[in-house]
């Protein structure tokens, strides 16, 4: 009778949601071209925070798992929406992870906390998360998660170039980085100071960059670069006044003098989120960037 008692489950275990590890997967939205929309998906449970979700786009079923595209949005570590590649790819129809599955990607949009949740490397620490439920999950998904590119703009592009260098399981094939703070952020730039404890930087990492140097390196791309890092694909425009072009030209220069391939463009006259940019610019740079994930994903 004790052992019976034993084995009945608690009602605080039948109340609970299910862990994201075994909750079921919601029914998935057929598009165009049989792509596949999965949203709101719980990937990790934090103590103290919110279920970080995640969006799946899938590419038609194939008899071959999909590489994956693994996105994270920007907004200055403080705010933004896991399923925005940016303003001038929000009027797009179809939208750029639609038109990622339609090549055969497999695309996952991430949810992680923000800084006013949780501080450096709280939002890394997500993006490891992600990709450790994405691999759990693989077989029902129909994902690759050995072939994986990390793809991030603005704050985003930070993340994903950090974890692209913090050695992941399994390890990334390539790194997108669309006007990333790529660079050391203890060094003095236009419109920003290492010593400013408001600005999204400090927030993000829980005090002045310059108050903390070793702490911010920890934080700081081009300081964790090491040979055996993915390529990388860093765009920029070349008058960005929220994140200076500076940024992307230091974390080339710092993975090329490791051995690692960086290809680096630059656009005249265009700012921060590709304004000033034409549109068969921003196409081109999309056209560039899917290109690139493509041929490291093989």
């Amino acid at each position: 009778m004790n052992e019976a008692n034993e084995a009945r489950p608690t009602l605080r275990s039948l109340v609970v949601a299910p862990h994201p590890d075994e909750a079921a997967l919601p029914a998935a939205a057929v598009r165009d071209a049989g792509v596949r929309t999965l949203r709101g998906v719980p990937y990790a449970e934090v103590n103290g925070s919110r279920p970080l979700e995640l969006d799946l786009w899938l590419p038609a079923r194939t008899n071959t798992p999909a590489p994956l595209v693994l996105f994270v949005h920007g907004g200055a570590w403080m705010r933004g929406r896991r399923d925005d590649m940016g303003p001038r790819t929000r009027d797009w129809n179809p939208g750029p992870f639609a038109r990622l599955a339609a090549e055969g990607l497999a695309v996952a949009c991430l949810d992680y906390r923000l800084s006013g949740e949780a501080v450096f490397p709280a939002q890394v620490d997500d993006l490891h998360s992600a990709l450790r439920w994405l691999t759990l999950r693989r077989d029902e998904l129909g994902i690759d998660t050995t072939r994986t590119v990390a793809w991030g703009e603005s704050a985003g592009g930070h993340l994903a170039a950090l974890l692209a260098l913090t050695r992941p399981t399994p390890p990334l094939r390539g790194a997108v980085i669309w006007y990333g703070p790529g660079g050391d952020l203890t060094a003095e730039r236009e419109n920003y100071s290492p010593w400013d404890p408001d600005t999204p930087e400090a927030r993000m990492l829980g005090a002045a960059p310059a108050s903390d140097p070793p702490w911010a390196h920890t934080a700081s791309p081009s300081a964790r670069a090491h040979p055996q890092a993915p390529p990388f694909l860093l765009v920029h425009g070349e008058r960005d006044t929220m994140v200076p072009c500076s940024h992307s030209r230091e974390l080339a220069a710092a993975l090329r003098h490791q051995g690692v391939s960086a290809e680096l463009r630059t656009l005249p006259g265009c700012e921060h989120g590709w304004y000033g940019a034409s549109e068969e610019e921003v196409e081109d740079v999309f056209a560039r960037s899917l290109a690139f994930a493509a041929r490291v994903l093989g």
